[in-house]
């Protein structure tokens, strides 16, 4: 099947060099293979092969790839080993027509076998290479490019997020959006489209979020919008006030680094989110509730149903997205807060959609305003975090808890849960954070000399209790996917009931232990690893004597009200796992086997 990818479009004098710029760019959706198609004379140019982007430009003739219309894909391989034959763009049997795709199509095999009883060659193991071959069949039956793109649309059952050009039609991009995104963009120097915003930022600011299944027809300096029945869709700009160097590392040796020390200026950008839009999601959240989410948004789900139960006594129930068809089936009249970093989480949208049929109301929360999630959802939270690049998300995270908690304390004042002066307090207690994760920030030097002690462990346990739970399974997360390192997170109580088993001399174990309402519990558990020889590195209140004198180390974060702990525990943690991928010599922008954005099933 199809891919997780990065798409890059543009009419330009210079559209070649324009494509391997906006890729760049993209790398964080993908990067096993990567191609071009561009337009020369009468005919379709393509030049791809399996590996990054900066290798791949140096290994072909860009002499031979000039041209002022092109388009361009980055790879993140689902189905279909990374290689040459499976890397996008992909022609037709005559030549004419490239293609490049994000997506899953459900019905390819289908397709695959009515194109081969025609005559159609296939090269790949792909779903994505039936698309232009179901284009030349329409072109072959005297259709326009834009109408064999509508018509080979209507015969694809699944997603798609597809750019095509042609020789045949040379002055023009289709652009066709069904659930995968895609965003374009115009300007002096071109016309473009892209998979993501940061993309286009070298060439213009002033972009479009695509709707689902609509079709843009892009020429130098005009875009034109329909949906798929022809009827005309008056293009709606808006302009991006994001600097360049928002995308860009500015200056640290990672992203993931430069996104953590932004997390004060996320969050407190999260904070104004202004409040008719709080009621709203609040005004929503009746009846039964439950949270989902994949990855890390399922770690805020889960954290936020410890907060909502334990302050106001509502019983949310955190479901991880991909399991939600089979968890849940009575859903009228019930709440649905969907969470995801990028509005485009297969698994997520594929919960909401069954939630919504079901009679649920949808709550999203995301941090891509225009993307399927806000889309599909009654009401929605854009948290403010800008584009986050690194595929660990360390930023996005917390701003999804900062939202969480702004929305947990407009709902207990409606409902009469919280007084005003509660509430209040509340607020100014959340509004401290950005100043409270700056002075955590300041101490990274701490966790860097820990990491030294520490990064050539081959596992480790996260334990805490409440709502840092949700906080330890997301500690253990980061440490797992950017270091490789075998890292488990558990309620504390939990570990005695299997996991310790493993507990040996030397094992790692993490505990996050702040003064909150469940910290007294913690001391046994942490005894109870100590008996059998584990190594204990804390994340502790400052001044908790006790915690320090029981750990082998520990770091310290400032006392905070209680629903406030999983949030600034959270950032010793990213830190931590930052330091170990760095120490081991690993680049933490890219684990391996994962891409920033799932949006397939």
């Amino acid at each position: 099947m199809s891919t997780v990818c990065g798409i890059f479009g543009c009419l330009s004098d210079t559209a070649p060099q324009a494509i391997f710029e906006g890729l760049k760019r993209l790398e964080y959706r993908g990067y096993d293979s990567v191609g071009i198609a561009v337009i020369r004379g009468k005919k379709v140019t393509v030049e791809k092969n399996k590996g990054r982007i900066a290798e791949f430009i140096t290994s072909i003739d860009t002499a031979q790839i000039e041209s002022d219309v092109g388009i361009g894909h980055t790879r993140w391989a689902t189905h279909g080993a990374p290689c040459k034959e499976n890397a996008h763009p992909f022609t037709d049997c005559t030549g004419t027509v490239a293609v490049v795709h994000n997506g899953v199509l459900e019905n390819f095999m289908q397709l695959r076998e009515e194109l081969l009883k025609k005559g159609h060659k296939f090269s790949s193991n792909t779903d994505s290479e039936v698309i232009p071959h179901m284009i030349e069949e329409g072109l072959a039956s005297g259709m326009s490019l834009k109408d064999s793109v509508v018509g080979a649309a209507n015969s694809i059952k699944g997603s798609m997020g597809c750019v095509v050009i042609s020789s045949r039609e040379p002055d023009r991009i289709i652009c066709l959006r069904r659930e995968s995104p895609l965003v374009i963009g115009i300007s002096k120097k071109g016309t473009f489209c892209a998979s993501d915003i940061p993309a286009l930022l070298p060439f213009t600011r002033k972009v479009m979020v695509m709707q689902d299944d609509t079709i843009a027809i892009l020429k130098r300096g005009k875009i034109e919008i329909e949906d798929l029945c022809g009827h005309a869709i008056k293009p709606v700009f808006t302009v991006i006030n994001w600097s360049q160097s928002v995308a860009e590392k500015g200056g640290y040796p990672h992203f993931m680094i430069k996104e953590i020390f932004e997390q004060p200026l996320a969050i407190k950008e999260t904070l104004k989110i202004p409040l008719n839009f709080i009621d709203r999601a609040a005004g929503l959240m009746e009846g039964k509730v439950y949270l989902t989410g994949s990855g890390t948004s399922y770690h805020a789900c889960m954290s936020a149903s410890y907060q909502m139960a334990k302050r106001l006594g509502i019983d949310a129930r955190p479901i991880h997205s991909s399991e939600f068809t089979d968890a849940v089936s009575e859903l009228e009249g019930a709440t649905v807060v969907a969470v995801s970093q990028s509005g485009e989480t297969a698994d997520t949208l594929s919960a909401i959609k069954y939630a919504k049929s079901k009679g649920a109301k949808i709550l999203g929360i995301t941090n891509t305003l225009g993307s399927s999630i806000t889309i599909i959802s009654n009401a929605y939270i854009c948290t403010q975090s800008g584009p986050e690049i690194g595929v660990a998300a360390t930023k996005t995270f917390l701003t999804q808890l900062t939202a969480l908690d702004m929305l947990m304390l407009r709902i207990g004042l409606r409902r009469g849960k919280l007084s005003e002066e509660e509430y209040r307090t509340g607020r100014r207690q959340l509004n401290g954070l950005p100043k409270t994760v700056e002075e955590i920030l300041g101490s990274s030097e701490r966790i860097k000399s820990l990491a030294m002690k520490y990064f050539t462990r081959r596992d480790a346990f996260f334990l805490a209790r409440g709502a840092n739970v949700a906080t330890a399974m997301e500690g253990a997360l980061k440490l797992k996917e950017i270091s490789y390192i075998h890292a488990e997170g558990y309620p504390a109580g939990e570990s005695k009931h299997g996991p310790i088993s493993l507990v040996e001399p030397g094992f790692l174990c993490i505990f996050v232990a702040p003064t909150d309402s469940a910290r007294g519990r913690v001391i046994g558990n942490v005894m109870e690893m100590k008996a059998r020889g584990a190594k204990i590195f804390s994340i502790i209140t400052r001044g908790d004597s006790e915690m320090g004198q029981v750990s082998d180390d520990y770091f310290e974060i400032p006392q905070v009200a209680d629903f406030l702990y999983p949030i600034i525990s959270t950032v010793p943690l990213q830190l931590f796992a930052y330091n170990v991928a760095i120490l081991k010599g690993l680049d933490p922008d890219k684990p391996r086997n994962l891409a920033k954005s799932v949006t397939v099933l």
